[in-house]
């Protein structure tokens, strides 16, 4: 085998064959899966998108909302995992390996939540949504070091589906210390969001999204409970509006959002789920417009279409490479 070649397949993507008159899309995948991924994907956005709205209106601390969301989420995954035979049978057979690799996803996706809002209260929204969004650009970095070469497009799909968040959010990056540590939170909360994402692709190879999904989210949990705890965040309290807020955040943003993400990243690939991602910006400010009365700034609808013009490239530079692969 050439040194390309296990380049390419040590991309943590799904092993899909197709007929001679079947079509195949991103992964390999038939195109008619590939488009049902793509739509799974499109909710996974819309429930991420609603994320930022719904912390803005709920009256709890954002380290809070964080742990709430995710608690609630294995509560909600519990009685999935512990009264379906198939589940219960495929957490048991997880091997050490794959367990450890999806307690470390949990892990980084704590870190995204308990770096990311902070940095909320330390610099300017602007500059921590466009830091906190190169995800997609530490995710293609992290390829390259495990040996696969991105295709050009998928570069500069990357690169253009990041110029349209940094269009919407028109970055005011500050001289001050504060500020300066709050943009290091947020970048740290991309960087970390991109190993999420790279590791769930990796897991999700030969682990079920319920089982890699109650993993990942119940380590997420304890971590940010620890965390909650040892700066003395309040817990509870809250009015019942509040706490109805945490349920549709954690319905919305957690079960539909990230576990959704979690199921398309097999089939897609960390590079097309990633900078999908990108989408929840320009999508919180529409619902923000909605919802809250926010009127979107008028690149909004600009920016958007930019993003979707960098997510097709990275779309088509991912066909391309499985095609050569």
């Amino acid at each position: 085998m050439s040194a390309a070649r296990a380049r390419r397949d040590a991309i943590p993507t799904p092993r899909t064959t197709t007929g001679p008159a079947e079509a195949s899309g991103v992964s390999g995948a038939p195109v008619a899966s590939v488009r049902t991924e793509l739509l799974l994907l499109a909710v996974a956005i819309a429930g991420v998108s609603l994320s930022a709205p719904l912390i803005a209106a709920t009256a709890a601390p954002a380290l809070a909302i964080a742990f709430w969301r995710n608690a609630m989420a294995v509560g909600a995954l519990t009685p999935v995992v512990l009264f379906r035979p198939r589940h219960r049978a495929e957490l048991r057979g997880i091997g050490r390996r794959t367990a450890l690799l999806a307690v470390a996803a949990g892990a980084l996706l704590a870190v995204h939540f308990g770096v990311w809002l902070p940095s909320l209260q330390m610099t300017s929204v602007a500059s921590s949504t466009a830091l906190v969004t190169t995800t997609p650009i530490w995710t293609t970095l992290l390829l390259r070091l495990r040996g696969h070469r991105p295709p050009a497009l998928v570069w500069a799909g990357t690169a253009l589906a990041f110029l349209g968040v940094l269009t919407l959010t028109g970055v005011d990056l500050s001289l001050s210390p504060r500020a300066l540590a709050g943009d290091g939170l947020a970048l740290a909360g991309g960087v970390a969001a991109a190993g999420y994402v790279l590791l769930g692709a990796e897991v999700r190879r030969t682990v079920g999204t319920v089982a890699y999904t109650y993993i990942c989210y119940t380590t997420t949990t304890v971590l940010l409970l620890a965390a909650c705890l040892c700066g003395g965040v309040s817990l509870g309290g809250y009015s019942g509006e509040t706490w109805l807020k945490l349920a549709v955040l954690t319905i919305a943003a957690q079960l539909l959002g990230h576990s959704l993400i979690n199921r398309v990243v097999k089939g897609l690939g960390p590079s097309v789920t990633s900078t999908a991602i990108l989408l929840e910006t320009p999508g919180a400010a529409l619902i923000a417009a909605l919802w809250l009365g926010q009127e979107p700034p008028a690149v909004a609808y600009p920016a958007l279409a930019v993003i979707m013009a960098g997510l097709a490239l990275v779309i088509m530079g991912g066909r391309r490479d499985k095609a050569q692969a």
